[in-house]
């Protein structure tokens, strides 16, 4: 049950005759009396709320920045109308619109309600509950009844560095132009044999063909098209710090009233979550990078794999054609979120070795934090490189580098001087990864997709893929 502001007016109006009636308790008695009977006549009358039914409709899949539409159709079996407001509860990083629904469901019949969800956050979004408050004809007081009403819709990433694709393709068609479609001691796939000629390399000479054929022959390769890179998500504590600016809104950009919105349904105890700042974690700028290099790695011709791992491994993908390798990366990806655990790196280069057996190339997507590199990740890379081609991309915070160029006041200056020192560890960190054979690509979040993909043809115009 619920009572609704004419309730309250009405209790007023009574409170005034009280004090203007010559027999106080009669009145009280009387007024209090008139009110319950009013109510009670009101419930009488209501449409009952238990009895409805609810079925969804609408959008399971949205890209974050884009909307969807989920329909509510409720049905109404009794005899009574339905008449009142309706509520869908979501979690606040959903974004609803509208909070409340106007709800008028004559008896046996049935209306359907559009919401539409504007995300804000990557993952899956699930409804919490749906609550109804059935009015009854004076409007004093009203039925209520929440219903459970499973519905999810996953939020992908947005793949914003889209855009970078159709430039780095020219350049891998011009890359393919430029190579020769047959090397000399080069590549990995036999394609023929030949004549030897005055500058062969003598390593390439096929001893066994040369003595059948009572000359001397040499073997003729070509560079293996159908490589391997496996994509490594580093999804720990150090993949969870928020960098740059926020490339689409986000809740924490939302105007004051609606952040007091958001406090109020708090207050109310719904269950929902704290609104974000902006900027995105390393994780998703991390997750936008991927994506580009997956794209370009397929249209290459490679096979690509993706890994996330932190203490475990939260997500595998393998097989996946060049048709369905983007969709099947976003849905991998979507439900991932950084864990403020330390990454276990021993784990994470167990599961590559075991998943890889063959070279290929891994990109590693982590943060360059020279403390946890150099207990993590560096006592167990040479078990990495030894066997594969690493690619280590890290995402650089540009207010570092803002603070760093800030000297203005004494506190700016004490900034800077802590700006330069964590530069400083960077490039020595750099420097002792670049050592143990790893490149190394560490750029603004703005500049790490691009950064990264250009890494990648830079390998294969230097025939290292």
């Amino acid at each position: 049950m619920a009572l609704t502001g004419r309730a309250g007016l009405l209790a007023v109006l009574c409170a005034v005759v009280v004090l203007v009636a010559p027999r106080s308790v009669l009145a009280i008695v009387g007024a209090g009396l008139l009110l319950l009977a009013l109510i009670v006549f009101d419930l009488a009358l209501a449409g009952g709320v238990r009895e409805l039914r609810f079925r969804r409709d609408g959008d399971r899949l949205v890209r974050l920045g884009q909307a969807a539409r989920v329909d509510l159709i409720v049905e109404n079996p009794g005899r009574r109308r339905v008449r009142g407001v309706l509520r869908d509860a979501w979690p606040p990083s959903a974004g609803v619109t509208p909070r409340h629904l106007p709800l008028d469901v004559p008896g046996g019949e049935s209306r359907r309600l559009a919401l539409t969800l504007s995300p804000t956050r990557r993952g899956d979004r699930e409804a919490v509950r749906v609550t109804v408050r059935s009015l009854g004809p004076l409007g004093i007081a009203a039925r209520q009844g929440s219903h459970h009403v499973p519905w999810s819709v996953r939020v992908l990433p947005p793949f914003l560095s889209r855009k970078h694709l159709p430039s780095r393709l020219a350049r891998l068609r011009e890359l393919e132009g430029l190579h020769p479609a047959l090397v000399r001691g080069q590549g990995t796939e036999f394609d023929s044999l030949r004549e030897y000629v005055v500058g062969d390399d003598v390593r390439s000479i096929d001893w066994r063909a040369s003595a059948r054929r009572h000359d001397v022959v040499v073997r003729t390769w070509r560079p293996e098209r159908d490589r391997r890179v496996l994509i490594v998500l580093d999804t720990g504590r150090t993949s969870a710090g928020r960098v740059g600016a926020a490339p689409i809104p986000l809740a924490g950009e939302i105007p004051a009233a609606a952040r007091q919105a958001d406090a109020q349904r708090a207050l109310d105890g719904f269950r929902g979550e704290i609104p974000i700042p902006p900027g995105w974690p390393r994780l998703d700028w991390s997750m936008d990078a991927a994506l580009l290099l997956a794209a370009l790695a397929a249209r290459a011709g490679d096979r690509v794999d993706f890994l996330a791992h932190d203490r475990s491994v939260r997500a595998w993908l393998s097989g996946a054609g060049r048709t369905e390798l983007l969709s099947s990366l976003v849905n991998a990806m979507a439900p991932i979120e950084a864990e403020l655990v330390e990454a276990d790196s021993s784990g994470m280069v167990a599961a590559v070795l075991a998943r890889a057996k063959r070279r290929c190339l891994v990109v590693l997507l982590t943060d360059l934090n020279s403390a946890s590199l150099e207990e993590g990740l560096l006592p167990v890379l040479p078990q990495l490189s030894s066997r594969h081609l690493v690619l280590l991309a890290a995402v650089s915070d540009p207010k570092v580098a803002a603070m760093a160029a800030t000297r203005g006041t004494a506190e700016q200056v004490y900034d800077a001087a802590a700006a330069e020192r964590l530069a400083a560890d960077r490039r020595a960190i750099t420097a002792r990864l670049r050592r143990h054979g790893v490149e190394v690509v560490d750029a603004p979040p703005d500049e790490i997709a691009p950064a990264l993909a250009d890494a990648y043809l830079a390998l294969k115009a230097a025939g290292r893929l």
